[in-house]
């Protein structure tokens, strides 16, 4: 909207007088052209490796700026980055970073690199998409074919909910990597998994573990997470490709798969 973008254009020219600032990138709502008339403004501000190590030592990677300058209750939400960042996150970033880069794009720069960085976070290729699947399904049969049947077994409520949660988590992150979506963090996960084209039964599976975890439900779920994307993945390869994940992240250097 006209006052968002008024509002972006003044931050850019309060920063770009700054020789630190390398470039700023719009993101989220405004970046998908979504925004509400009382959304803020999201942006990553792109600055030189000097100041990006300087501010990083005092912890400082994000924060308000312009707050009911430009509009009623508007306020620049900003995350801090600098180049070697990005490019680390084209290779490694989790979801949720590369989700917020979506539809972003660069409003002002002083690289002719950030604009190609930018537009890669968000981009996985096809093999990245499959094993991403494995991961989830490994994550599923593991958290709901043999933890959440341990609880029941041993009364335990806390790795009951630990379980189920873990199973509806891993369930959602197959059923998005089959869409090739990214997942922005947990709090849209409930919408997600209705967006996303699924076979008949899935969301009412999934709902049935969220609203009455026990095997029972968590079984219903699993089967139908087989029959779509399993691929014939046997019992054994997920326990394999669990341990991997989860288990051996500090060896590999990686993050487990419900982080990726």
């Amino acid at each position: 909207m006209e006052h968002q973008q008024r509002a972006l254009d003044a931050y850019v020219a309060q920063v770009a007088a700054n020789p630190d600032t390398v470039g700023v990138v719009v993101i989220g709502s405004v970046a998908r052209g979504t925004e509400r008339d009382d959304s803020d403004v999201d942006v990553y501000l792109v600055v030189t490796a000097e100041a990006f190590a300087a501010a990083t030592a005092e912890d400082r990677w994000a924060w308000i700026d312009r707050h009911g300058l430009d509009y009623p209750g508007s306020y620049i939400d900003v995350k801090l980055a600098d180049l070697a960042y990005l490019r680390t996150a084209v290779r490694r970033a989790d979801d949720p970073t590369r989700a917020s880069f979506a539809g972003a794009r660069a409003v002002f720069s002083r690289s002719e690199e950030l604009p190609a960085l930018v537009e890669r976070i968000s981009s996985l290729g096809d093999e990245v998409w499959a094993e991403r699947i494995r991961s989830h399904v490994a994550q599923a049969h593991l958290h709901g074919g043999y933890f959440l049947r341990q609880a029941e077994e041993h009364g335990d409520p806390f790795l009951l909910q630990h379980a189920a949660v873990h199973l509806t988590l891993a369930a959602a992150r197959a059923a998005l990597a089959s869409a090739h979506r990214l997942m922005p963090g947990p709090k849209y996960i409930h919408r997600l998994v209705r967006e996303i084209p699924s076979p008949d039964g899935f969301v009412e599976a999934w709902d049935a573990v969220v609203a009455a975890p026990g095997t029972t439900t968590a079984n219903a779920l699993i089967a139908i997470i087989d029959d779509w994307l399993g691929r014939d993945q046997t019992r054994d390869e997920s326990l394999s490709v669990f341990i991997r994940d989860n288990e051996l992240a500090w060896l590999r250097g990686t993050i487990p798969a419900e982080y990726f």
